[in-house]
């Protein structure tokens, strides 16, 4: 099979055409990131966000990934990401909210609110770069690497200067992204063993159970992987709760995209106050609870999401220099555990909450 670098460029002395280059290499992407999607319809608890980032980062660690495919990486880490993150406006319906009642709804949004500026608050007493901690606060407090990845797109690049005064490439940032992914992974890992152990332990019932995974686990996958090892009534509670945290991401991210203006230096272009995707996202919702779109149409735009964030994901990992994401990681490490702490406490009392109303 012939490396990365013969399927993104040209061969031959001539210097390849970079918009067919850039096309090559969002192509190849988007071919890899339809055989994770396959594997995640076959196996709804495989991490495919997850494994792409990886794939990614292994693919630049290893030199294969050439300079002419940087265009198109960059292109399909912002567009194609934007797009697969508005999609996921079609898996959710606003009636599915009323299953989980007044007090399951609250619940929701005080994990939500609490663990992400608790996240906040944490991070900067640790020391953790700003980028970092407010990845970490979306992707532990709404939906994993989906909210991460979301919170990513929001922000503005932050482009740092080489020795001569020229803009360098935004690593950092890809750094970040990576770092967060590497540690919404580990904790929700953990997340998934321990609490249906815990819940065990603590003789709750299916329904606190499976609100209390929801409320808590991170990924969707990890959250079926969870609730589908306890009972079939907690594994219908825990996804809708699940859900209804994916629902937040939209207001979360607009509100730091808001913020973010502020940041950009003056005369720059300043980002618009809500983000296009995730107006998408929203309208999408809205068309998704009139109940007129029809099954298979929803099942596509789960699988075309799937592929374009599999994709997006793939790109953000093969511009990641490793050296940049193991730096600091011992903090990083302590806020993710500390994160964790926060959001399945607050979740084990808001699911207990909702129970006894």
């Amino acid at each position: 099979m012939p490396p990365l670098t013969t399927l993104v460029t040209d061969a031959g002395p001539t210097v390849a055409d970079p918009a067919r280059t850039t096309r090559r290499t969002v192509a190849v992407l988007l071919a890899a990131a339809s055989v994770g999607a396959v594997v995640t319809h076959a196996h709804p608890a495989a991490p495919v966000l997850v494994v792409a980032i990886g794939l990614g980062v292994a693919a630049r660690t290893a030199g294969l990934v050439p300079d002419a495919a940087r265009t198109g990486l960059t292109w399909t880490s912002t567009h194609v990401l934007r797009t697969g993150v508005a999609l996921l406006g079609l898996q959710l319906a606003l009636g599915d909210l009323g299953r989980l009642g007044v007090r399951g709804v609250l619940a929701v949004v005080a994990t939500v609110l609490v663990t992400f500026a608790t996240t906040l608050a944490l991070g900067r007493v640790l020391g953790v770069p700003a980028r970092l901690r407010l990845l970490v606060a979306a992707g532990f407090s709404i939906c994993g690497a989906a909210a991460i990845a979301a919170t990513t797109s929001a922000l503005p690049a932050e482009h740092h200067r080489g020795p001569s005064g020229t803009p360098g490439a935004p690593s950092d940032e890809r750094n970040a992204t990576a770092a967060a992914v590497a540690l919404v992974t580990l904790f929700g890992t953990l997340a998934l063993v321990g609490l249906p152990l815990a819940a065990r332990a603590l003789h709750l019932s299916g329904q606190v159970t499976g609100l209390w995974i929801g409320l808590s686990v991170h990924e969707v996958a990890q959250v079926v992987a969870a609730a589908g090892t306890v009972s079939a009534v907690a594994l219908a509670v825990a996804v809708v709760a699940k859900l209804a945290r994916v629902l937040l991401l939209a207001p979360v991210v607009a509100a730091v995209g808001a913020r973010r203006r502020t940041a950009v230096p003056p005369g720059a272009r300043r980002p618009p106050v809500v983000p296009v995707f995730v107006a998408a996202f929203l309208a999408l919702v809205a068309v998704r609870s009139t109940g007129v779109v029809p099954a298979p149409v929803v099942e596509t735009a789960h699988v075309v999401s799937t592929v374009a964030m599999t994709a997006a994901l793939t790109a953000l990992g093969a511009q990641v220099d490793v050296r940049g994401l193991v730096h600091g990681g011992g903090r990083a490490l302590a806020l993710g555990a500390s994160s964790t702490v926060v959001v399945v406490g607050v979740g084990l009392v808001g699911a207990l909450a909702a129970a006894h109303a």
